[in-house]
């Protein structure tokens, strides 16, 4: 077993550095590639990650027994921990610039694309599958776009590298074994609980566990904690004057249909990455995550906040696809809040299905009736996600969110003939918490010296790929200070 943590005593025996040249909080891809790149450019700086979460080889759901949610303490595994929700996740690596958040807007698309090509190389040292999909331009692909033109939707071409869920495990546990065999100091179990500044610079972390707490100084920190540090990151933003803007929030549903409905686009495209803009609200509505042969799973948040996935493995197969819908918003003035703005929707929700995610049928939507269990064992498509609660998600759901979700899924049918149909099913709440915008410049300076913030949590980016770029980027700067 490789000692992750070492050096310096806090109380219980636990050892660990108390100054370092780089801290980087949070072991998602930002901060994971991060360090990575440092290393293959022969730094010589210190590096320490600190992750309130597990190694990888000690993340285990317990549901893979229970058949049910048993609420994981003090974090869900699904989510928290080594390389984040992506070692659970369906790995979907996005090898365009156009996807994955406006991370282009700040370097620059040429330089994005040229990183998303690096990233790309290391995750196949590492060992993604050689196999890219969604590079088929046949006639099967241009008939789909002439349809969603038709439809009035937006048909995006991006070539996408799929993991699966059960190798995107191994391929991470590899990267987390790498990083500490090279002296990047991993600390566990420890939660950042606030920013060290001194004279408006920052110049470290305090770290908390089991009522303890601890300073790590460092010259430079990189806050990367993902769409699941987003709220806490906001806060510590406002709490700073760390500069930053409102950002977006994604609200929507996961749906389930047959493999025979999606059979078409899984085999042409693999994930149909299709964009909208429904009336009346004309809001932006956009195919996400889809899982050809995938399981709806459910995943915690740290306030207990529920919410529905989708994994796609690559041995593991069952009768349906499951694809996210998902209706962004932005408030500004007198609002400002979208992160909780969306976690009261989601809370309303979970009170619905007592603690669980709710599944509803298309069609008794359309009707203005609530789904009953008996009425799901009739039906052609089976839910995946066993415990989920029959019910009626609209009386949880935004109206404005509601209406452009059905009237984009009403557009998705004339792609996708079957796809509203009235046994497809929508699980809810599918939320994307994405922190308010962190304003930098393109080297990822705030306003604050010795702070930079990356991926997800910084609000640049959404996914893996990207917060894999962001973290190269950072870690090349980094390189060449030396």
């Amino acid at each position: 077993m490789i000692q992750y943590i070492k050096a310096g005593k806090p109380p219980g025996g636990v050892r660990f550095s108390l100054k370092t040249d780089v801290i980087i909080v949070g072991a998602g891809p930002a901060g994971i590639f991060t360090a990575l790149e440092m290393i293959r450019r022969g730094s010589g700086k210190k590096i320490t990650i600190v992750e309130k979460g597990k190694p990888l080889e000690e993340r285990v759901c317990p549901k893979d027994k229970t058949h049910v949610c048993v609420n994981c303490k003090p974090y869900c595994n699904i989510t928290t921990g080594f390389s984040g929700a992506g070692a659970f996740s369906d790995g979907k690596l996005s090898l365009s610039y156009e996807v994955g958040g406006d991370l282009p807007d700040l370097i620059g698309p040429e330089l994005a694309q040229q990183t998303i090509d690096y990233a790309d190389s290391i995750y196949l040292e590492f060992g993604a599958d050689t196999k890219i999909e969604g590079i088929n331009n046949s006639d099967e692909v241009k008939e789909i776009r002439k349809r969603a033109i038709s439809a009035g939707l937006k048909l995006v071409d991006c070539p996408i590298r799929h993991i699966g869920t059960e190798r995107s495990h191994a391929l991470y546990l590899s990267i987390e074994h790498y990083l500490a065999e090279h002296g990047v100091e991993l600390i566990f179990g420890w939660e950042c609980s606030d920013l060290l500044l001194e004279n408006g610079a920052c110049r470290g972390v305090v770290i908390s566990k089991n009522g303890e707490d601890r300073e790590i100084r460092a010259p430079r920190t990189i806050i990367a904690t993902g769409r699941r540090g987003a709220d806490w990151l906001e806060h510590i933003c406002a709490g700073y004057n760390i500069a930053h803007q409102p950002g977006t929030v994604d609200i929507g549903v996961r749906v389930e249909v047959r493999n025979e409905v999606m059979e078409t686009i899984n085999r042409a495209l693999y994930e149909s990455k299709l964009i909208g803009y429904p009336k009346p609200f004309k809001n932006k509505v956009r195919i996400f995550c889809q899982n050809p042969g995938g399981f709806v799973s459910q995943e915690n948040y740290d306030n207990d906040l529920a919410v529905v996935n989708g994994h796609s493995y690559k041995d593991k197969k069952s009768d349906n696809t499951n694809l996210a819908i998902l209706c962004s918003h932005n408030f500004s003035e007198p609002f400002n809040q979208p992160i909780a703005y969306a976690q009261k929707v989601g809370e309303l929700t979970n009170m619905l299905g007592a603690g669980h995610i709710l599944v509803q049928r298309f069609g008794d939507i359309l009707d203005g009736k609530r789904t009953w269990q008996k009425e799901l064992t009739r039906s052609n498509v089976r839910p995946t996600l066993p415990d989920a609660v029959a019910g009626d998600i609209t009386a949880a759901m935004p109206y404005r969110s509601m209406i452009n979700i059905i009237n984009f899924i009403l557009a998705v049918d004339k792609v996708v003939p079957g796809f509203a149909s009235n046994e497809t099913l929508l699980y809810s709440p599918e939320l994307k918490f994405y922190s308010n915008r962190v304003k930098m410049d393109a080297d990822f300076n705030t306003n604050v010296p010795g702070l930079h913030c990356l991926g997800d949590s910084s609000g640049w980016t959404r996914g893996l790929m990207m917060s894999s770029v962001m973290g190269i980027l950072m870690g090349r700067r980094l390189a060449a200070e030396e």
